[in-house]
């Protein structure tokens, strides 16, 4: 309340309260926006709650759209998305175990599809205890799979496992990957997708 008092953008909306439908005093004088509490511009109260928002027990690093969904169902200040990405992107922590890709699994059948979060270097055993808990443990193991010639997927080593699984797998010729069809329609949804998300997060 007393942080609230100091903030010369809060006291412009105020000011205004009768144009700005969204906000309101409550019998404490305290700034709501809506149901979600007004924060001052104070540094080490924004960083406070950043903290516990990122680091506590009960969140664990989540990544900046899932910490900003969180964050903004209790609490308001301006430039707030722009405040948790830039937060996210200094943690040490997450750097170190950012993904830096999506493994496109769809089902030839049903038409459905699994995103995968991955990193570019994980090697083909890491890939194969993925496709295990996401993929194999809901569907089974699957008759047939067509992929990119991503050396991984040629390696002995997954050849071996989709062997023993009783899996036939097939690679889409290196000039046209047009031979996975929906797999690259799918891909291109996702990056359409992606990038409007992107556009979006730039403009707020």
């Amino acid at each position: 309340k007393e942080a609230q008092k100091e903030d010369s953008e809060i006291w412009t909306i105020v000011e205004n309260l009768d144009k700005q439908v969204e906000f309101r005093l409550d019998d404490d004088d305290v700034l709501w926006q809506d149901t979600r509490l007004v924060v001052p511009n104070d540094a080490t109260l924004r960083e406070a709650l950043l903290i516990e928002a990122h680091s506590s027990p009960f969140f664990i690093h989540p990544g900046s759209t899932k910490m900003y969904h969180n964050l903004k169902q209790h609490f308001w200040w301006s430039g707030m998305k722009r405040d948790v990405a830039t937060f996210v992107s200094r943690c040490l922590i997450c750097q170190q175990r950012r993904h830096d890709a999506i493994w496109v699994v769809v089902d030839s059948l049903t038409k459905s599809a699994h995103f995968l979060p991955i990193r570019k270097d994980y090697f083909v055993s890491r890939l194969a205890e993925i496709f295990q808990q996401e993929i194999v443990r809901f569907h089974g193991t699957p008759s047939a799979i067509v992929s990119d010639r991503d050396p991984r997927f040629a390696s002995r080593f997954w050849k071996g496992l989709q062997k023993a699984w009783g899996t036939r797998l097939k690679f889409s010729t290196v000039f046209h990957p047009q031979t996975d069809g929906q797999s690259e329609r799918t891909i291109q949804t996702l990056e359409d997708m992606l990038h409007s998300c992107a556009l979006e997060w730039t403009g707020n």
